[in-house]
């Protein structure tokens, strides 16, 4: 399998779970203070929401590098 089918694939697969799930979570390390023994940090949890447009257009973009991507001529 060459780079550009992997390519295709990976964006078909990404637009896939971005239709299926529509967002993702994930948690960041925002402030961290050592006042002696002690250790103090916040954790904020960010959500990112994926428009379904970009996933339609994923989902597209990848068929048609698998369709199109491996011509030549």
């Amino acid at each position: 399998m060459n780079g550009l089918k992997i390519a295709a694939i990976a964006l078909i697969v990404a637009g896939a779970l971005g239709l299926a799930y529509g967002s993702f979570s994930f948690t960041k390390e925002t402030h961290q203070a050592k006042i002696g023994p002690i250790e103090l940090s916040v954790k904020d949890k960010e959500t990112v929401n994926v428009p379904v447009w970009l996933s339609i257009g994923a989902i597209v973009a990848g068929g048609a590098l698998l369709l199109f991507g491996g011509r030549k001529g």
